[in-house]
């Protein structure tokens, strides 16, 4: 499991510094919220798709920022570096402010 702590939570977002160490897999879950993930380092990982199992790796450069829809499956991931990788996960919150 990877490890997360939290830097900043109020009632619009949630963001996470969370750290994936090397050979350790992150499960596959339903994404509770609409996501933003920063790659805080460069970072190569082994995606299995949720549906059909197949396995690929990518790769991320420090500074990359991808997107994820809420109620999306996130698959499992595996980092298949040498050393532990940082991400920020953005999480929005929905609700009225």
């Amino acid at each position: 499991m990877a490890a997360r702590k939290v830097l900043l939570e109020n009632v619009r977002v949630k963001v996470s510094e969370v750290t994936y160490d090397p050979g350790v897999p992150r499960k596959p879950h339903i994404r509770p919220t609409d996501q933003v993930i920063v790659f805080l380092d460069e970072c190569a990982y082994e995606r299995t798709d949720p549906k059909t199992g197949e396995k690929t790796v990518r790769k991320r450069k420090s500074g990359e920022v991808i997107w994820h829809d809420r109620s999306e499956l996130a698959p499992q991931l595996v980092n298949v570096g040498q050393k532990p990788y940082r991400s920020l996960l953005i999480e929005l919150k929905e609700g009225k402010y």
